[in-house]
């Protein structure tokens, strides 16, 4: 399914649309689908699945962990790929949130075929600038992959326009200057970033990460933006439970929290 159905069938109710993260085998590759399964049942509109990564650059201490444990437990690209495709078919875009290195790794066109062939909807690339994506740009086009770059507070105008002119499918905005994880507050550079992405000319749907931990909070951001983005606290459902049935519940308990916050935000 195409993200920009999503957007366009969450808009149609008048709301956020609601992005969840989670992590690919965490707590194991199974337990991922399980999770995922639980997040897309209880009203998450577009999924993002974590590439576990040894060396993160944006994830806080909450994602760090979940991807520790599924490294040490073997987790592979080709485990990324096969998740997506046990997740796909239900109505919700999938996305993978993957650092650029293992794509390299893969081969840029060899993982945007097998994404692609799985039912992926496209990435989300943190540590790739549109204008280092070449290789990307093309290989998104030639298999129908949407993309999504970054933009964060201190982007400049004009860098700022160049990432929203390079992003098919929604504008990733950072709410925070720093890593994920969930916070008491939101942040009040969230909403003149959204401002300055969606005054940009064509600018796809701009959705904000980072922070998000309930929803209040998720009512916040969805008043002002197209769509609200939560990882860190939805991985802590997993992490904190002590079970794998409690994890589940924690899954679905929170998803209908933060699918009725971003319900209830005024717009």
């Amino acid at each position: 399914m195409n993200v920009a159905v999503a957007y366009e069938k969450a808009a149609a109710d008048g709301r956020a649309a609601l992005v969840g993260y989670l992590p690919a085998g965490f707590p194991t590759v199974a337990g991922a689908v399980d999770a995922i399964n639980a997040m897309i049942d209880s009203g998450v509109d577009i999924v993002e699945i974590g590439m576990p990564y040894s060396d993160p650059v944006m994830d806080g201490l909450v994602i760090q962990r979940a991807c520790q444990v599924a490294l040490e437990a073997g987790v592979r690209t080709r485990d990324i790929i096969s998740t997506v495709d046990q997740v796909t078919g239900q109505g919700v875009p999938i996305l993978v949130m993957t650092y650029w290195n293992p794509v390299e790794r893969y081969g840029v066109d060899a993982f945007a075929r097998d994404l692609a062939g799985a039912g992926g909807a496209g990435l989300i690339t943190p540590d790739l600038i549109p204008d280092e994506a070449d290789e990307w740009l093309a290989a998104s086009d030639v298999h129908g992959l949407d993309r999504i770059f970054l933009v964060s507070p201190s982007s400049t105008d004009e860098r700022l326009a160049m990432t929203v002119r390079h992003c098919r499918g929604f504008v990733y905005a950072t709410a925070v200057m720093g890593v994920t994880g969930a916070r008491d507050a939101t942040s009040s550079l969230a909403q003149p970033l959204v401002a300055r992405a969606k005054a940009v000319p064509g600018a796809p749907p701009v959705s904000v990460g980072l922070g998000v931990r309930n929803g209040k909070q998720a009512a916040e951001v969805g008043a002002f933006a197209d769509g609200v983005i939560v990882g860190s606290a939805l991985v802590s459902a997993l992490l904190d439970a002590s079970t794998p049935e409690e994890g589940l519940a924690g899954i679905r308990s929170l998803t209908t929290e933060l699918r009725a916050g971003v319900a209830a935000a005024i717009r």
